[in-house]
């Protein structure tokens, strides 16, 4: 595990979770070559298997955001990256960050971080106490329908409202973005597909497909100022019939076992625009 010790305050930090994402599902596409772009990023270019702390989005991101992670399926006591100072953590190693906060989001914020929170499924819509509670961890919160799992462009419209919390920041962020384009309903992502026809596997696959085709402006964005810590992940996977269930907030291996990485993306600064009376040399430059 890299020293989180050296990465909080150098870099920002970006927590993706991918909510419902089956691991089989995520294992299988990337594996044929059907995510170039989460490929691209991914250690070894594949998801390491893990188990949510959840089995559905409230408490899974609760453990989550206490610094208790989806935790490597291998047996072993696995040092995490950030947690909150307890007494006897087992799992607080000398490269951990700890935290004197009972939340990351609370312990980046005295880090000097400004903390934002785009939401997607209804556990960050902020239209009950219930539904206010994650996202009022973050200084900066932002839900809307066309973020939500009824929304066939629900990611795209997530990172139009990142850029925009972001411009013109310098100081480090903490972006974390829940991406509902997996979560039921994910019919419409699926070519050819109709409302009657359901959600299936397929359709899962397909919502993924479309992830992979809009996260690299979301890696762009985070890259701008400073190196960025990545964590993308699923909160909790989701049943498709096995067993005879379907959905999740139950024990199934289908639910517990989820798709992991964690990387680090250099800085990569925006190319500055030319000014309209210098375009002839910006063109000799660019030739």
């Amino acid at each position: 595990m890299r020293d989180m010790n050296t990465v909080v305050g150098s870099h920002d930090i970006l927590l993706v979770t991918l909510d419902t994402l089956r691991y089989d599902v995520a294992a299988r596409l990337v594996a044929a070559g059907r995510l170039p772009n989460l490929a691209g990023v991914l250690p070894e270019g594949r998801w390491e298997r893990r188990h949510s702390p959840g089995s559905f989005t409230y408490a899974a991101h609760a453990a989550m955001f206490a610094g208790f992670l989806p935790t490597p399926a291998e047996p072993g006591t696995h040092a995490r990256p950030f947690a909150a100072r307890f007494a006897g953590s087992e799992t607080t190693a000398d490269g951990t960050w700890v935290f004197d906060a009972p939340d990351l989001p609370t312990g980046l914020a005295k880090a000097g971080y400004h903390t934002v929170c785009v939401g997607g499924v209804g556990f960050f819509n902020k239209q009950s106490p219930l539904g206010s509670a994650l996202p009022g961890l973050f200084a900066e919160s932002h839900w809307g329908p066309e973020f939500g799992v009824t929304s066939r462009h629900s990611l795209e419209r997530q990172i139009d409202r990142a850029e925009l919390a972001l411009r013109d920041r310098d100081e480090p962020v903490f972006l974390f973005v829940n991406v509902s384009a997996l979560h039921q309903p994910n019919w419409f992502h699926l070519p050819g597909a109709a409302q009657e026809d359901g959600d299936t596997l397929e359709s899962h696959a397909a919502a993924l497909e479309y992830v992979d085709r809009h996260i690299g402006r979301l890696f762009a964005l985070m890259t701008r100022n400073r190196p960025c810590f990545t964590i993308i992940c699923s909160d909790h996977g989701t049943a498709y019939g096995e067993s005879g269930h379907t959905g999740h907030r139950i024990g199934h291996e289908v639910v517990w076992t989820v798709p992991y990485a964690e990387f680090v993306l250099e800085r990569t600064p925006a190319r500055p625009r030319p000014q309209w009376g210098r375009a002839r040399a910006w063109d000799r430059i660019r030739g």
